[in-house]
């Protein structure tokens, strides 16, 4: 069917339609991470006169950082912002549903029972987990091995249900699987796996942490968990998760099978289904899905869709020399701020400072005695689109609350007052 809609845009009238009602034009951001949440409200104080619309399927914003300490201590609880609040905070407007699709002829997002259409689209929706590369594609067995084995890698809201089967953990073995490579947050499994193996030796719990991990472990962990927690810990490296059989509780590997009593099931990670169904999702040289999107490495357009960008976990390859941006909340939150530029200086006319992704990292490398390790990424155009990337790994053997300060001071860019 033809709409109304359709009809002005192939005839070219669309903009002259625009301008004589006078609407406002309108951004929607499809999830509502450290990316969308920064993008929303930057656009906000850079462009206050478009309409800006934040889709989430939660009802809260919950956060990753500083959470593994909280998994097993009573340490304080991870950072939690009902969408409602923070979108009268900042001025803009949240709907909660599920992004049913996106059309990107007609300029529209199907939202629950809402056609939200849009100038702009930001699509900021994470990660899928694939639990079919384990050979689970049945949607009721997938939903019941997240009820009880979450890894809780996938969403913030996990969390609470992992801390409460901790807590009820007694011994045997506790299963952890790392996806491949890329993931979220790179080091954050081998910190968590750092804070269980000390919380089994503190409780004296009679049980293993057996983690099963298809990478090269992080070279900071490599020691302190293999030789300090040697009693606590069983680790398989180079060891990739082929099937999952959830009645016999035994993942299989390409060496054995692997029973356990508990644990902590973290499948491989693709972007979320929004980007797949909107065709945004990169191709290999062979045609295959790569199973991230396609964007630029600066500006964060899709190729397929100049008024549609494209941040946060969900990005794809982006350098030949290191292949993509880590997915990290500090580099979705400057990828939301990067956008919401580029989106303010089209809507207004008025040019903003260009700005790249950073990544900044404060990781517990030891607990008794403290001992963390600082990482930092920055990016530089060399000039000609080619990206280049410098890391930095500081060793900190006396730490005095630098992540916390951290954490603050990124809150403070898209969450607090």
């Amino acid at each position: 069917m033809i709409t109304r809609r359709h009809f002005l845009a192939g005839a070219g009238l669309l903009p002259f339609f625009r301008l004589a009602g006078a609407a406002p034009r309108r951004v929607v951001i499809v999830g509502g991470g450290w990316g969308g949440l920064s993008a929303a409200r930057h656009l906000r104080a850079l462009a206050p006169d478009l309409d800006v619309v934040l889709v989430d399927r939660q009802p809260a914003f919950v956060s990753f950082a500083l959470s593994n300490r909280w998994l097993v201590d009573a340490a304080a609880a991870p950072e939690r912002h009902d969408y409602p609040a923070l979108a009268k905070r900042w001025g803009y407007r949240f709907v909660q549903a599920e992004v049913k699709a996106i059309d990107r002829e007609a300029r529209l997002v199907v939202a629950g029972s809402e056609r939200l259409s849009y100038d702009w689209l930001v699509v900021a929706p994470g990660i899928r987990e694939n639990w079919a590369a384990w050979q689970v594609d049945d949607p009721a067995t997938v939903a019941e091995l997240r009820r009880r084995h979450a890894g809780a890698m996938a969403h913030g809201s996990e969390l609470v249900n992992l801390k409460e089967r901790l807590a009820t953990f007694r011994g045997g073995d506790l299963l952890m699987t790392i996806p491949p490579a890329p993931y979220r947050c790179p080091p954050a499994p081998y910190e968590r796996a750092l804070f269980i193996a000390w919380w089994l030796k503190k409780q004296k719990i009679p049980g293993k942490l057996v983690i099963v991990d298809p990478n090269p472990m992080m070279p900071a962990f490599r020691d302190i968990l293999l030789e300090r927690y040697e009693p606590q810990i069983t680790y398989f490296d180079h060891a990739k998760v082929r099937r999952i059989d959830p009645q016999r509780r035994t993942v299989s590997t390409d060496i054995d099978d692997i029973p356990f009593a508990e644990a902590l099931l973290s499948p491989p990670q693709q972007a979320a289904d929004p980007l797949w169904q909107a065709g945004l999702i990169r191709p290999e040289p062979d045609g295959r899905p790569s199973g991230w999107a396609g964007q630029g490495a600066v500006d964060f357009r899709s190729p397929a869709d100049r008024r549609v960008f494209i941040i946060g976990d969900a990005c794809g390859l982006v350098s030949p020399s290191f292949g993509s941006y880590p997915k990290t909340g500090h580099v979705a939150n400057r990828m939301g701020l990067a956008v919401a530029r580029q989106i303010a200086s089209e809507a207004t006319g008025k040019s903003h400072p260009a700005v790249l992704p950073e990544s900044v990292c404060h990781v517990q490398s030891s607990i008794e005695p403290r001992e963390s390790v600082h990482l930092d990424a920055r990016y530089r155009d060399r000039g000609d689109g080619f990206l280049l990337q410098t890391v930095k790994q500081t060793r900190n053997p006396n730490p005095a609350g630098e992540d916390i300060a951290w954490a603050e001071t990124m809150y403070r860019d898209f969450l607090r007052p």
